[in-house]
């Protein structure tokens, strides 16, 4: 039997898959977590074979903990199961470390075989996610951020308003939300909490 754990943060969503992999006699539910911190320690506790990772979770979110069990050396597939296919979290999931990346509308069957397969090794993706990691690899390549687009995003990433960052930068509100724009143009998103996500994804800014 194939150990799992399920981690999300809405109780309904745990009652469901719990009921459906227990119904199957091919897997166990060794237990259930509502973050990431939560995750991090029953993962710890039980040592399953596949962890079923929610994304955007209050107190720890999916990305990082999933880059938090990698680095405590754990072996257990990740497979996240989500609601959102964007670039924003598609790429840095799978960067994090993720075996596959589902769809929560994903039917029954199809989630069953996913588990089977990471449990194998073997990466799954939903239709929607392989498209858009296609397209990122068939898509020429993006002009790198200037060093004044990194320091802009990185003080919007501390949680400071385009007036702060303007006073701190020396500059005016007009030139921030101007960088802010081009900023936008070149990872492909179109606000200012994408804007941070990808640019933490992919190793522009510090997550921390």
């Amino acid at each position: 039997m194939i150990k799992v754990v399920i981690v999300d943060d809405h109780p309904v969503v745990r009652d469901g898959l719990r009921g459906m992999f227990t119904g199957d006699g091919r897997f166990t539910v060794l237990g259930e977590a509502g973050d990431g911190r939560e995750a991090l320690a029953l993962t710890e506790a039980v040592a399953p074979d596949v962890v079923l990772m929610d994304l955007r979770m209050p107190v720890m979110d999916g990305v990082t903990t999933i880059r938090e069990l990698k680095a405590r050396g754990c072996t257990a597939r990740v497979l996240v199961l989500t609601t959102y296919d964007t670039d924003s979290d598609v790429l840095p999931a799978i960067k994090a470390g993720a075996t596959g990346y589902l769809l929560k509308d994903t039917p029954r069957e199809e989630l069953f075989r996913a588990v089977l397969a990471a449990h194998r090794g073997e990466s799954v993706l939903s239709p929607a996610v392989a498209g858009r990691l296609m397209g990122q690899l068939r898509s020429p390549a993006k002009e790198p951020l200037s060093q004044r687009e990194l320091e802009v995003l990185g003080l919007i990433a501390r949680g400071c308003t385009n007036r702060e960052t303007a006073k701190r930068l020396f500059i005016s509100e007009a030139t921030v939300k101007t960088h802010l724009l081009h900023a936008y143009a070149k990872l492909g998103v179109r606000d200012r909490a994408s804007a941070v996500a990808t640019a933490i994804g992919q190793g522009l800014l510090r997550g921390d």
